[in-house]
């Protein structure tokens, strides 16, 4: 393996170091400040400046990460808070939103709230990002040339009377990567056919963002949510600095996907050029999540990016019910989703990831329902 611009043998590298946390490890903690207590933590660090928190307690999300010092992803002001904290009406959700690189949303719910109240009022985005894990199983271990780092658990999204849907997470990585997978599994328990929706909240901040930054995607279609996004949607993909008084626009893409089924979207900072740029990717694969929705807020503070992909929109889950769009899970059923994360920090990764764009023209269409309809 190549650690720090030389090449090592297994058996070379373990001569060199009395205990492999020197090299590369998961550190558990328990976050221990304000209302961020207690929520139990893994800290992972690969030995080639790639370094991560999954948060435990919160669906093992991804809260803070960095490559080489460098944010990765963004930190909203309420930071880090643990999930009994939460506060499902409405759009409280956004009191405990810590942001982060990843956070999920879902199961039964993505989105703006439902108007019931009783057992199916979900407030924004559901509760499954809120829902501690059990059954931890965290492992350190070489297999083969690979010094293999991973965490497992498993969050239940569950009532009396109604759903039945577990959520299986392992988040992995190796000793000297710059990159890190989320590999999900998603089973309905029970004994009834089951809807449920799924999202994965990105969340790229400054460094990779600031003005002159750049989304590059292989988008076929581009939709605007609504008139806010409909005012400016040229520049969709072109970022700005941070302004006062923002208001969001999100826009639904359809992506060209690669033979094997996968996708890759980036944002890169206008700084390739001085030698200084730095950028983000998520790779996801569009069999597993057909729908992706780009969260643009230039605002102050909540200066910040997201790239989503789902199974769903984000209208809220009646507008999915009365387009026919949601998904379900027959009693028993699973279904597995895998995504990657890593930096970009070279002009060769840059031009490969534009290449890639520049075989797909992205057209703009009109709304969400002419989006959704398009084949």
């Amino acid at each position: 393996m190549d650690m720090y611009g030389k090449k090592y043998s297994v058996r070379e590298l373990r001569r060199r170091v009395g205990n492999m946390d020197q090299a590369a490890a998961i550190r558990t903690v328990q976050l221990d400040d304000g209302n961020e207590r207690p929520t139990r933590a893994a800290v992972f660090h690969t030995g080639a400046g790639l370094e991560f928190t999954v948060l435990l307690d919160r669906a093992l999300d991804i809260s803070a990460a960095s490559y080489n010092g460098r944010a990765m992803g963004w930190r909203s002001k309420t930071g880090d808070v643990a999930p009994q904290y939460y506060e499902a009406e409405g759009l409280r959700w956004l009191r405990s939103y810590f942001g982060g690189l990843v956070t999920t949303c879902g199961l039964t719910q993505v989105g703006a709230p439902r108007p019931e109240s009783a057992l199916l009022g979900n407030g924004l985005h559901g509760r499954i990002g809120n829902l501690p894990a059990r059954d931890i199983k965290i492992v350190q271990e070489w297999r083969g040339n690979d010094y293999v780092l991973s965490v497992t658990g498993t969050m239940r999204d569950t009532v009396v009377f109604a759903e039945n849907l577990t959520l299986t997470r392992t988040v992995s990585t190796k000793l000297g990567e710059s990159r890190f997978w989320i590999h999900d599994v998603v089973t309905n328990e029970g004994f009834d056919k089951t809807d449920y929706m799924l999202l994965y909240h990105c969340n790229i901040g400054w460094p990779a963002l600031d003005a002159g930054s750049e989304m590059l995607s292989p988008s076929r279609l581009v939709a605007p949510r609504d008139a806010e996004a409909e005012d400016g949607k040229e520049n969709w993909n072109k970022m700005d600095p941070p302004i006062h008084k923002y208001k969001e626009k999100c826009y639904y893409h359809d992506m060209a996907p690669a033979r094997d089924g996968s996708v890759t979207v980036a944002l890169v900072n206008g700084g390739f050029s001085r030698g200084n740029g730095f950028g983000v990717y998520v790779k996801y694969n569009k069999k597993e999540l057909p729908r992706f929705v780009e969260w643009k807020q230039m605002g102050e503070q909540d200066y910040v990016i997201g790239f989503e992909p789902c199974n769903c929109g984000v209208e809220g889950r009646q507008i999915d019910e009365e387009l026919g769009l949601l998904h379900s899970l027959r009693a028993g059923e699973s279904k597995s989703f895998t995504l990657e994360f890593g930096a970009v920090t070279t002009k060769e990764q840059v031009k490969a990831l534009k290449a890639q764009c520049a075989k797909v023209k992205p057209k703009m269409v009109g709304s969400y329902q002419e989006f959704v309809k398009k084949p």
